[in-house]
């Protein structure tokens, strides 16, 4: 019934947030506890008392959030807000226990392949261009960073050398553990303080993707986007929310 309710904040920095998540056969068993029970008819009073007709009509279930998602198995995790002096966009994995809040995206029980692009320079290159921003901040769009992110067919093998690249990512920050996204990413006067073995799995990861795109690294970012709008001009006439994963809000 207790999961981590996380946003962008939590996710980086470590923090831990809870919420009550509680299914409708768990509703006698919470309101057994005299302050789960409180909590739940003073949302239920909340929700009658304002003028929202819509809301209203929430108090029939004062023990749910208004949406009912991110409950999933496995997720991959995306921070709506980064700071924009870390070299690589701070993704990650989340398990059931985990609900993102609206300050993050999440892909339902999306393939590891998923999570090695997000990580990679070229997506970084990417966001930065079209994406907005909070203040000097990356501000994620799942509907213009993600969904419209031009990437090429991948055959099955390109799929299996990415997982292993995201599996090395993962593996190098369990590594430096309880160390956070904020430490292993940190920036200072300009120069990144990663972990030799972490940077050097985003450095694996850089280069197995994009040689997919051009049998090669790319030489710098410029290249990096001019190649992203070409295959992005040609793809334009179909549905790009096929190609990816769909992200979620």
């Amino acid at each position: 019934m207790r999961s981590e309710g996380l946003g962008s904040t939590e996710f980086i920095n470590g923090k831990e947030r809870f919420c009550l998540w509680i299914a409708d056969s768990e509703v006698d068993e919470a309101t057994e506890c005299a302050g789960v029970r409180q909590r739940i008819e003073s949302v239920r009073r909340d929700r009658l008392e304002t003028t929202d007709k819509a809301v209203n009509k929430l108090a029939a279930k004062p023990h749910q959030f208004r949406e009912r998602k991110g409950d999933e198995a496995s997720k991959i995790f995306v921070p709506i807000v980064s700071s924009e002096n870390r070299d690589y966009f701070p993704a990650g994995l989340a398990d059931a226990t985990v609900i993102p809040t609206n300050k993050a995206f999440f892909i339902s029980n999306g393939p590891l392949w998923a999570l090695s692009v997000i990580s990679s320079k070229l997506h970084l290159s990417w966001i930065d261009t079209i994406c907005g921003r909070l203040r000097t901040d990356y501000s994620y769009s799942n509907t213009l960073g993600w969904n419209t992110f031009p990437l090429p067919k991948l055959t099955e093998k390109n799929k299996a050398d990415l997982t292993r690249c995201a599996e090395d990512i993962l593996l190098a920050r369990e590594a430096h553990f309880p160390a956070t996204i904020a430490d292993l990413y940190e920036v200072k006067d300009g120069e990144s303080n990663m972990p030799a073995d972490l940077l050097a799995a985003h450095e694996r990861n850089d280069e197995t993707l994009e040689r997919i795109y051009i049998g090669r690294r790319f030489r710098n970012d410029t290249e990096r986007l001019e190649k992203l709008f070409e295959l992005y001009t040609k793809m334009t006439t179909k549905d790009l929310t096929k190609t990816n994963s769909r992200m979620k809000a």
